[in-house]
């Protein structure tokens, strides 16, 4: 498949997530998507696996935390892997705490379906927006 239609895919999956069409993802994710998220001490932390891994994640997420996009991504491809450079800000509901967040997602596109997302995040402002009062 060419970069630019694992691309589209990729950006298809992003919009699907953002509007929260979870019909969307689910036909964009391979059965055994993996996605897998670094870090300590927050919710989302850790390998999340197929179909009903992503549900989980995802109803976590929106349980957990605000985000926003203030400038569209960029996305960079070679292969079956697709590169996406952005930054986020948020807050976690839990704590009321922001946060700033510049990440890079390596994905892994298959046969038209999202197989892999890898985050690489700011885990340490995740983690410390996560912290209740006790924590600190």
């Amino acid at each position: 498949m060419s970069t630019e239609k694992n691309i589209q895919i990729v950006k298809d999956f992003f919009a699907a997530l953002g509007s929260g069409d979870k019909q969307g993802l689910l036909a964009l994710s391979a059965e055994d998507i993996e996605w897998i998220i670094p870090g300590e001490g927050w919710p989302l932390a850790g390998a999340h696996r197929g179909h009903a891994g992503l549900a989980d994640l995802l109803q976590k997420a929106s349980d957990t935390l605000e985000t926003s996009y203030p400038k569209p991504p960029e996305f960079v491809a070679q292969g079956d892997r697709v590169m996406i450079v952005g930054f986020a800000t948020g807050k976690i509901k839990a704590t009321k705490k922001t946060f700033e967040d510049h990440w890079v997602f390596a994905i892994t596109v298959r046969d038209g379906k999202v197989t892999n997302i890898r985050e690489y995040i700011d885990t340490q402002a995740l983690a410390r927006a996560s912290e209740t009062a006790g924590g600190e």
